[in-house]
């Protein structure tokens, strides 16, 4: 088991970690027709719009209460209560998603009083749903953020319905996974006749499509009425650790039962996902899921050849950190490890210790590392070790289709193996790529350079999954 340690540096350099309310604005992104609002200053939105818009590139609908010195003192109603019906007045979305800030949370703003005095001031209001989550950034991280206002989203609009769908399936996401994980994810469950409703679901508001007309809301997402009948559904599949409370708030209120999955990342743990839709579907996987199955074995035997005792730096979230660097440890990599949150997965990492910390730690803990992992903030620490870096995680900046990206599912698997092992192989041996040579008898790449360590016999860690999908 880690170590999990925390630096109590007095400042943080070169910070990883990204604020609550960031991740709170996100997860109501993803929610159909709807308006993000931070409670605060106008420059604590201004930062989270423009990292927004240089990550995906697009028109992103936030809005501000616009807290000024003065008004932080007297109280922030007269802002809530200006914003709530200017919005109404001009877009009338159907939700209204408000996330404090360190700011109003100082003050001890009590948000939920005062938007129940503007909708008695203002009935005209009464056809908009209006949550609010408190998401101070001065504690937790971006998931957090992201996990409480899923939390709060299901309190405010999830029922117990009478009536199920058999089909029905609730997906709780966790804030890592990118619009192409989530259409990669809905695509594998409707291979087993399943309907499953995403919350929330970026996948349909920030995949990087051009809508007809132009909307001051989110361009797609969850819709009330599907937020209104998720306790229809048949059961409620959570994935990443960060999503065990949203679950547990479903099941408490729509009787819903649920399903966690801590990663869909590795051979194994696709494995147990896909057995688990077998199970509740009563169809068996089909055949061409267990062609990617097929393929992703032969990625990982192809790619260990490269990956076998390598060390890579990996700066993350807690749950993008436990998918990725368990996947890593599976292919033979050793991991230096800083996250930005507490989390019960950090102690079941591969690693001796994981550092809550900035990404002056990692570079100074992966200083000897071949590979580095983070977002595009580690680019410059890439530069001074000359090493290779892979853009993992919000906000990717300098790199195009951080929102397609996959890295879940057995294709998604698989490519992440394949990308794993050339930039190792790259790395290495572009300047001599003749010395490599292909034998026929077993099918693996050999290195006749003296001076590669990549090409070690280390057998491919969890090479037989401990779980057998019954494909018949």
């Amino acid at each position: 088991m880690a170590t999990v340690v925390t630096n109590h540096k007095s400042c943080a350099v070169n910070p990883l970690k990204m604020s609550q309310p960031i991740g709170a604005a996100l997860a109501f992104m993803g929610l159909g027709n709807c308006l993000p609002t931070l409670h605060g200053s106008q420059g604590c939105t201004s930062f989270g719009l423009v990292l927004f818009v240089r990550h995906f590139r697009e028109m992103i609908p936030m809005q501000t209460t616009a807290m000024s010195e003065v008004t932080t003192i007297l109280g922030g109603l007269d802002n809530i209560e200006q914003t709530i019906v200017n919005i109404w007045n001009r877009n009338q979305p159907e939700i209204l998603g408000i996330a404090s800030t360190g700011l109003t949370e100082t003050k001890g703003d009590d948000v939920e009083a005062y938007i129940k005095l503007v909708r008695q001031k203002h009935p005209e209001i009464d056809g908009m749903t209006i949550i609010y989550v408190s998401t101070p950034d001065y504690v937790g991280a971006f998931q957090d953020g992201w996990a409480k206002a899923v939390v709060r989203i299901i309190q405010e609009t999830a029922t117990s319905c009478t009536i199920k769908q058999p089909t029905r399936v609730n997906v709780l996401p966790g804030a890592y996974l990118t619009a192409g994980d989530l259409t990669e994810i809905r695509d594998i469950i409707e291979m087993f006749g399943l309907n499953p409703v995403f919350l929330p679901d970026i996948s349909g508001s920030l995949d990087g499509h051009i809508p007809e007309n132009f909307t001051p809301t989110t361009l797609g997402g969850t819709s009330i009425e599907q937020l209104r009948t998720m306790g229809s559904a048949r059961s409620t599949i959570a994935i990443g650790e960060q999503m065990r409370d949203a679950a547990m708030e479903m099941e408490k209120i729509t009787s819903v039962p649920f399903q966690l999955f801590d990663r869909l990342t590795g051979l194994e743990a696709n494995d147990l996902f896909l057995q688990y839709l077998s199970e509740l579907s009563g169809k068996p996987v089909p055949m061409k899921l267990r062609r990617q199955r097929s393929q992703l074995q032969d990625a990982m035997l192809d790619a260990h050849f490269f990956t076998g005792g390598k060390k890579v730096a990996i700066g993350a979230e807690p749950d993008m950190l436990w998918s990725i660097g368990s996947f890593l440890s599976e292919m033979g990599c050793e991991l230096v490890a800083v996250t930005t949150t507490q989390s019960p997965l950090l102690e079941k990492l591969p690693v001796e210790e994981v550092l809550i910390g900035d990404l002056e730690d990692l570079e100074t803990r992966g200083a000897d590392c071949d590979l580095l992992m983070t977002h595009s903030h580690g680019r410059q620490m890439s530069e001074r070790l000359n090493m290779p870096f892979i853009r993992i995680g919000i906000p990717t900046f300098d790199r195009l289709g951080a929102a397609h990206k996959v890295m879940v599912g057995y294709r998604g698997t698989r490519d992440l193996a394949f990308e794993l092992a050339n930039i190792f192989f790259s790395h290495e041996h572009e300047a001599t790529p003749e010395s490599w040579v292909q034998n026929d008898q077993t099918s693996a790449s050999t290195c006749a350079s003296e001076s590669c360590g990549s090409c070690s016999s280390q057998p491919i860690q969890n090479e037989q999954p401990v779980v057998q999908v019954a494909f018949s």
